[in-house]
This record gives structure tokens, C-alpha cells and sequence, in this order.
């Protein structure tokens, strides 16, 4: 995840689209006609030799010459198609930035701000392109003033009769070397060009070493116990977490135990680290030190399929995929018809998707635009519903959805997780009254774990000073 968190869109974007185009589509396309323009300057220059010897002392001292324009400028050449590939991120972070935020540029009137800084990062990327360009044609043009003299000089070599060549041959020689006049300096354009879209392999090849993978999927010799976890009973000891090596400790000694079957608010002001709570449970990023128990079992000695098929996640943010309805609720297809239109009916979508002509089958388009957002979200707990999982995160997932549908899936939570260990990373406050105890975090830290009527009942708690904070923006 550090890759993704740290990478621009751009980059990305410009990684899988610029660089991916130039190494599948341009660069054997340009490797191919640089060999075979070599292969036939170095066939030309044989068969002159051999007509004319001295032609082979001036073609070393041509080439040598050529060598020396190649080693200075190759460098420039290299760093003009390095920053072209540069510039080409932060054009493409714009537009695909632009096109999300289309609806809000429009409304606060900027559409001109946009369009002039568009302008402006194409015509960055565009003159370093033009230089790219221009620098080849640069080299190109004085290898080919050389290669002309070395026409010339041939030429004169046949008109004086230094070579005792048959005049049939002298000829020959004479129409070969017009050939090489066009063919040497396009190899040397060529080849150049060529070494620059090799900067596209450099630039995939750093993304990989920066790209750490995750740890294995399955561990062998370690595997879960059969029906783990049977109870949802979580204990962090000790636990500290840092989402890269650079960055400070986001989550610090923490120490507590989950009851199984229980219910848990996390609250807490921004960035004191409630989603991290998930992400640790998720494995998304590694432990610094301590370790965290579902059930007695240590996550980290687990493969992550193991770990996360055994967990559900309601996110605050809806993820759809593009496909059915029923990809999307059942992607593994280990479900029946039946059993989809229940969960269906338990989160209120049966109606919707009745509606339907194609019912469980109908399209789903990317992102899921063609649903409300409270909609999407609705998916996303009836994916949860259907996979029976015995841990629920629940990231806020009524943020989107008005308030009476709100009390509805609050109610409907509280039914159909009953039995499962249930943590609802709560946003809002008021959301998270009804829950059996409450987890109030502060800079990676926990500062209260109790009921929530003990919790209100003290007025130096801080969660007493949350919810008064709440109730007054409330009114």
C-alpha cells in the first residue's frame, strides 16, 4: 500500500500508458530498423574497402569521429527524453484530477484556471519533446556533412585513378557510398533515439524495486484452524504501527482485548488513529512490534488470503466493480439466487433490483454510477451480510444515507451482526451510542475503553467531550 500511498495517479497513469506504449509498440519497431541501417552501413563500407582501400582508412576516422559526437551528446539526448517522460505525469495527474472535479470547477467558476494550467504543463511537455527531437536532428545533420565528405573524397579517389579497380567497380563503389551518405546518419539518429526509449525500462524498473510486495498469500506449515475464528475475540498487545520506515509511529502501544460477539465504537478527532485500526487488522501494513490475536491465533503468522477471507469490510467510500449485481455481491460465486435476494431484502434493495429488467443480472458500470451513493453503500453491507463473516469493520458506512434510511441500518446492523464481533469506526458521534462499549483514540493512543453510559457520565472524559462538541454543531 506505502507504493500506491506514495506514487501520484499520474505517475502511475503515465507508467502504465507513455512508458508500457513505448516499450511494447515503439521500441521493437525502433530496434528493428536500427539493426537493420547498421547492418547495412557496415555491409556498404566492406564492399567499398574492398573497391577502394584507402576508403576503409577514412571510414575509421569517420566513424571515430561519429563516436565522439555520439558519447558527448548521447547523454543530452537521454536526459531531453527523460524529462519528457517526467513532464508527462503531472499533465495526466491534471486531467484525470480535472475530470473527477469537473462538477466543482464548473460551480466555483474556474474552468479558465484549469484550461490555462492544462496549457500550461502541455507546453512544458511539448518543448522538452521539441528538444528531444531537435537535438537528434542536430547530431543527424552533422553526420551527415561527413558522410558527404566521405563521398567526395571517394569520388575523387575514382576520378585521379588511385585505385587500380576495374571502372565498372569504381562505379559500383561510387553509387554504394551515395547510399551510406543517408543511411549512416540515420543509424546514428536511430540508435540514439533508440538508447532514449530504453529510459521507459529505467523508469519501470525503479517502480518495481519501490514497489515492496505484501507477504505471502498462504504460509506453509501454517494454516488456520477449522472454522477460525470461531468467537471474534481481539487482543492488540503492545501493538505499534508505521505505515513506511520514514514516517513517525501512527498507532502506539496499544493494549486492549475485544470481547467476541461485542460491539465497539471507535471515536475519535482526525488522525488519531481510527483507520488505522482496520488497516492493522487488515494486514494492509505490517506491525512495527507487538502483535495482534483473533482467537488466540497471531495474525502475522498467517497467509493474508487466510487472514482477510475471514473478515468483512463496510466502507465509508462504496466500492462497485464493473459487471452484474451479482459479481459484485458474489464474485466467487459460492452462493446461491436464494440466498442473494434474502441479504437483498435484509438491506432494503430487493424493490430496487426487482425493478430491474434483468434482475440479478443487470449492469454495473464503473464505479457504480448508474446507483445513488446511498445505494452503492447499501451494496456494500449487503456484500458484508452475505458473506457471514464473524469480525465487521464498519467505516462509517451511513455517511451517505439520509437520516431516517440511517436509524434503519443502524437497527438492521445491530440484527444481522448479531453473533459477530462488530468495530464501527464512527465519524459522527451519535452514531455509535447503542454500542456495547466505546474506544476513544487520541494521537495513535488509547485514552478511554468503556460503556458509553459510563463514559458520558464523566465530564473530564474526552468522549463526554465529543459528543458535547457534536450535540452543539447538531443545533
Amino acid at each position: 500500500m506505502s507504493f500506491f500511498d506514495t506514487i501520484p495517479v499520474g505517475r502511475l497513469l503515465n507508467c502504465f500508458v507513455a512508458d508500457l506504449d513505448e516499450l511494447d509498440q515503439l521500441l521493437p519497431i525502433v530496434v528493428e530498423e536500427f539493426l537493420i541501417l547498421f547492418l547495412m552501413v557496415v555491409a556498404i563500407l566492406l564492399v567499398v574497402s574492398v573497391l577502394s582501400p584507402y576508403t576503409l582508412l577514412i571510414g575509421i576516422i569517420l566513424v571515430t569521429i561519429c563516436l565522439v559526437y555520439y558519447l558527448k551528446f548521447k547523454m543530452a539526448i537521454s536526459m531531453f527524453k527523460r524529462l519528457e517522460n517526467y513532464s508527462r505525469s503531472p499533465l495526466l495527474s491534471h486531467i484525470v484530477t480535472t475530470l473527477q472535479g469537473l462538477s466543482s470547477i464548473h460551480i466555483y467558476g474556474k474552468t479558465e484556471d484549469f484550461i490555462s494550467k492544462f496549457k500550461r504543463l502541455s507546453d512544458t511537455q511539448n518543448n522538452y519533446l521539441l528538444m528531444f527531437l531537435s537535438s537528434s536532428r542536430w547530431i543527424a545533420l552533422r553526420l551527415e556533412t561527413m558522410t558527404n565528405l566521405l563521398t567526395l573524397t571517394v569520388a575523387l579517389f575514382v576520378a585521379f585513378g588511385i585505385s587500380s579497380a576495374p571502372y565498372s567497380y569504381k562505379a559500383m563503389a561510387i553509387s554504394l557510398i551515395l547510399q551510406l551518405a543517408s543511411n549512416f546518419q540515420a543509424t546514428a539518429r536511430i540508435g540514439s533515439e533508440t538508447e532514449a526509449y530504453f529510459t521507459s525500462a529505467e523508469r519501470m524498473l525503479q517502480y518495481m524495486k519501490m514497489c515492496v510486495p505484501e507477504a505471502p498469500l498462504h504460509t506453509e506449515g501454517m494454516s488456520c484452524p477449522p472454522g477460525w475464528p470461531q468467537h471474534g475475540e481481539i487482543t492488540f498487545q503492545d501493538y505499534q504501527m508505521k505505515y513506511r520506515d520514514n514516517t513517525p509511529i501512527i498507532l502506539n502501544g496499544i493494549n486492549l482485548t475485544i470481547h467476541g460477539q461485542e460491539v465497539v465504537g471507535i471515536v475519535g478527532r482526525t488522525g488519531s488513529g481510527k483507520s488505522s485500526l482496520g488497516v492493522a487488522l487488515f494486514r494492509l501494513v505490517e506491525a512495527a512490534a507487538g502483535r495482534i490475536l483473533i482467537d488466540g491465533v497471531d495474525i502475522s503468522s498467517i497467509g493474508l488470503e487466510d487472514l482477510r477471507s475471514r473478515f468483512s469490510v463496510i466502507p465509508q467510500d462504496p466500492v462497485l466493480l464493473s459487471g452484474t449485481i451479482r459479481f459484485n455481491l458474489d464474485p466467487f460465486d459460492c452462493y446461491t439466487d436464494e440466498q442473494i435476494w434474502n441479504v437483498l431484502d435484509t438491506t432494503f434493495l430487493r424493490m430496487t433490483i426487482s425493478k430491474l429488467p434483468q434482475g440479478l443480472q443487470a449492469e454495473v458500470v464503473e464505479s457504480g454510477r448508474n446507483f445513488s451513493v446511498g445505494e452503492r453503500q447499501l451494496f456494500c453491507i449487503a456484500r458484508a451480510v452475505l458473506r457471514k463473516s464473524k469480525i465487521i469493520l464498519i467505516d462509517e458506512a451511513t455517511a451517505s444515507i439520509d437520516v431516517e434510511t440511517d436509524t434503519l441500518i443502524q437497527h438492521m446492523i445491530r440484527e444481522v451482526f448479531q453473533g459477530c464481533t462488530v468495530l464501527v469506526i464512527a465519524h459522527r458521534i451519535t452514531t455509535v451510542l447503542n454500542c456495547d462499549r466505546i474506544l476513544v483514540m487520541n494521537k495513535g493512543e488509547v485514552v478511554e475503553f468503556d460503556r458509553p453510559e459510563i463514559l458520558q457520565q464523566k465530564p473530564e472524559s474526552m468522549f463526554a467531550s465529543l459528543l458535547a462538541t457534536a450535540n452543539f454543531s447538531m443545533s
